[in-house]
């Protein structure tokens, strides 16, 4: 890849730099007129734009950062200790008229810039996986393999790179299975089960925590994988005194039809030629307080969005952290499982 293939006009859409950032694998996006920097974008300022409920459509320039951070070229050797002090995941070196000539990466020196979150993982392993049979016919949604190792270790994985090391999974269905893989799976990381003796929900099986979780945890379904800096998601979560944080998909759709509107009399009002949606969706990664374990009901059924309602009703801040669309992996049906399998072999 070569660096102009990382320069934007700052007249593309918030949405066309989305896409580009998920294209290079990157993480930033450089305004360079001519190649002159002018301004950076990164996955964090396109978080930072759709938190303040701005259209996907607008021009990139309302999300990027005009006060990059930059270094001369013949300063080159500071460039590690720089990536290091700033927090960043690039630093661009500019030529004597302040154009782009290189782009040094923090992962090719080595250095880990995402943020550490040392916090308990709750992972909801205990459906039926209705929708993945025959496979789970055989085997509990969390052992199906992906690649060489089973999702649910996929999950870990990711949560285990930024610190985590303590992992509880509320069990039911062939729970034995679960148990008997991780027992005997050399690990550097924990795992503890609850039994969940009933269906419970997508909620309730946290009231079997009580006592068990009493710090700020990490709450996943089995079957999804984020690419996403846990670390930063925790400490946005912190920052915003939110009880639960969710992490949220972008989703852009084109209906692939001319969508008609009707007036008043059966007449036709309207009609537009397919369009585009943009919307964000729940991923099923959440962070949670402990207080919402201390607030439920023993042992008794409840979906995890009547649990969201009642802490808003109680007057507590629900959160989003959005991500992109394709920083979600999601094996709930038998297409999207091959779909993650082939993701995964790419990267």
């Amino acid at each position: 890849m070569r660096v102009d293939d990382l320069f934007i006009t700052e007249d593309i859409s918030v949405l066309d730099a989305m896409r580009k950032l998920d294209e290079t694998g990157l993480g930033v996006l450089f305004v360079a007129p001519e190649g002159v920097l002018r301004a950076v974008v990164t996955d964090g300022d396109i978080r930072r734009y759709i938190l303040k409920s701005l259209p996907l459509e607008g021009p990139v320039r309302e999300a990027a950062n005009y006060s990059p951070y930059a270094l001369p070229m013949e300063a080159r050797a500071r460039a590690k200790t720089a990536l290091l002090e700033h927090g960043i995941g690039a630093l661009p070196l500019l030529d004597k008229r302040g154009r782009v000539q290189d782009v040094v990466f923090a992962g090719g020196l080595d250095i880990d810039t995402h943020k550490k979150a040392c916090a308990p993982v709750v992972i909801m392993a205990g459906g039926l996986g209705t929708r993945l049979y025959p496979y789970t016919k055989i085997l509990p949604k969390p052992l199906i393999p992906i690649g060489e190792m089973p999702i649910v270790e996929h999950i870990i994985h990711r949560f285990a790179d930024v610190g985590c090391s303590a992992f509880t999974m509320i069990v039911n269905y062939k729970k034995s299975m679960i148990k008997s893989y991780f027992n005997d799976l050399q690990k550097d990381y924990t795992v503890d089960y609850v039994d969940e003796d009933t269906s419970l929900g997508t909620g309730g099986g946290l009231s079997l925590l009580k006592g068990k979780v009493t710090q700020t945890f990490f709450l996943t379904n089995c079957d999804i994988l984020i690419d996403a800096d846990f670390g930063d998601i925790y400490q946005y979560h912190k920052e915003k005194g939110n009880v639960i944080t969710m992490v949220c998909a972008v989703k852009h759709f084109t209906i692939p039809y001319g969508v008609v509107e009707l007036g008043g009399d059966g007449d036709i009002s309207g009609i537009t030629e397919k369009p585009e949606m943009n919307f964000l969706t729940n991923t099923g990664v959440y962070v949670v307080e402990p207080s919402v374990i201390d607030g439920l009901a023993y042992n008794e059924p409840i979906p995890f969005t009547d649990i969201i309602a009642d802490v808003r009703a109680a007057g507590g801040r629900v959160g989003v952290y959005p991500v992109s669309e394709n920083s979600w992996m999601d094996m709930g049906q038998l297409e999207e499982l091959d779909n993650m399998r082939r993701r995964l072999e790419m990267q």
